[in-house]
């Protein structure tokens, strides 16, 4: 293992820097998005929807090494991945189950009804989409913590057919810890299919794959990409970026519990960022010494150094204003209140895809097994969106119910509106009702 950088995060003072900084960093997926990469998806994108399941096995085999052939990974397999388990990681799973579970229950929409003045019946009807497409990464990594965060509130809204896709490695075989949650979650179906090919088939549908309603869950830059062309054809949850977490800590804050935190966000990808904006000179000036400790032999050193050395930054700052400011502006993904007084704080917030309150709220717990869904905004998107929701996998319905008396006591209006806009039928429509 090579030896950690001694200073891998750099140290900002002045407020316009620091705002220009998290610009930069808030642009680090379009710096990524370009040429390339684009043109490779929609060759991806086409092949698939012209030759179907030929275009995907041949992808397959060029991109991850093998021939998926079948496709699909058998229910027994899914069974015996689950059963097979340490009895511990079971268990842990068992746990964020539950708990995701219960969260997402509470999330589900009520219908509404309304009785207008004239006894015109109006409403909004909520229903989930028949099928549902969920992307789990490999790669890096084994992540059935996604496919709890997806799953769950699919099978919450009610879809009824919830179908995964998930990269297998070169020897053919899915992450059996991933087949294992989705087999908890109560999925049937699993495809040993990743990247931009598994996207489009779940958009397009081939001989094997059946073409989905909504397609959730993160990727890589291809995933990305694809999912971005594919949008309109289907539903999608978010154009997920890299990860990222934003510490704002005072003086009460523990240095190493901060930068364990950067470093549990590092970990994830070269392109993940990891942020600190804090009051207290001391912990800016004693952060990287923490970091470079915990560094020391960690299991993906080589992923946490390059993305603190390109996209780590510490900021100083003379107030918590001034830091929820620079926090605003960046709308943090995941932002952690590391300070004496959270919950004063977390109201002054208003851009953030998740907020952890106080020293005992790690990120870690929201990835895994808080409840809220771990599926977020990222690089800036939490201005206008939030995390993935049960209301992902469903669609409302508008209700529209007038009695004649209703249409007495409207009609001229929208007769007025119609005829403002040149649509003559629209006018016509009511006033031979009324005549």
């Amino acid at each position: 293992m090579s030896q950690p950088v001694v200073a891998p995060l750099r140290i900002v003072r002045d407020l316009d820097q620091a705002q220009t900084e998290l610009q930069r960093l808030s642009s680090r997926t379009t710096q990524t998005q370009q040429g390339e990469a684009r043109e490779r998806v929609e060759t991806i994108l086409a092949a698939v929807r012209d030759r179907g399941d030929t275009a995907i096995a041949d992808f397959t085999e060029r991109f991850d090494g093998f021939r998926p052939e079948p496709m699909a990974v058998s229910p027994e397999a899914l069974e015996q991945a689950w059963t097979s388990l340490p009895t511990n990681l079971r268990d842990a799973l068992d746990l964020a189950h539950r708990r995701i579970t219960d969260f997402h229950q509470r999330q589900r929409p009520a219908d509404l009804a309304v009785t207008g003045p004239h006894g015109e019946q109006l409403g909004r009807r909520w229903r989930p989409v028949e099928r549902a497409g969920l992307y789990v990464p490999g790669g890096r990594a084994a992540y059935p913590s996604t496919v709890l965060m997806n799953a769950v509130p699919a099978r919450v809204a009610g879809v009824k057919d919830v179908v995964i896709c998930s990269p297998a490695g070169r020897d053919g075989e899915v992450n059996p810890v991933v087949l294992a949650a989705a087999h908890l979650a109560g999925v049937k179906t699993v495809f040993r299919l990743g990247g931009a090919q598994a996207i489009a088939a779940m958009a397009y549908g081939s001989e094997s794959v059946p073409k989905v309603d909504v397609i959730s869950g993160p990727g890589n830059v291809y995933v990305t990409l694809a999912k971005q062309a594919v949008y309109g054809q289907v539903a999608i949850d978010s154009l997920a970026g890299p990860s990222e977490v934003l510490v704002i800590a005072d003086h009460s804050a523990n240095p190493n519990h901060v930068a364990a935190d950067l470093l549990a966000q590092a970990e994830h990808d070269p392109l993940a960022a990891a942020v600190l904006i804090t009051t207290d000179p001391a912990l800016a000036e004693g952060i990287n010494a923490a970091v470079a400790e915990q560094l020391a032999d960690h299991p993906r050193q080589e992923i946490c150094e390059a993305a603190l050395r390109d996209w780590g930054l510490v900021v100083v700052c003379d107030d918590l204003e001034s830091c929820a400011r620079l926090s605003d502006s960046f709308a943090p993904e995941h932002l952690e209140l590391l300070v004496e007084r959270p919950e004063p704080l977390a109201d002054r917030i208003q851009n953030a895809g998740a907020i952890f309150l106080g020293p005992w709220s790690p990120e870690a717990v929201g990835d895994y097994l808080a409840g809220p869904n771990h599926t977020l905004p990222t690089c800036g998107a939490a201005r206008f969106s939030g995390a993935l929701s049960v209301e992902t996998f469903m669609r409302h319905t508008s209700l529209i119910g007038f009695n004649r008396t209703a249409l007495e006591a409207t009609g001229s209006a929208v007769q007025e509106l119609a005829t403002s806009e040149g649509l003559h039928s629209h006018a016509e429509s009511v006033r031979r009702r009324l005549t």
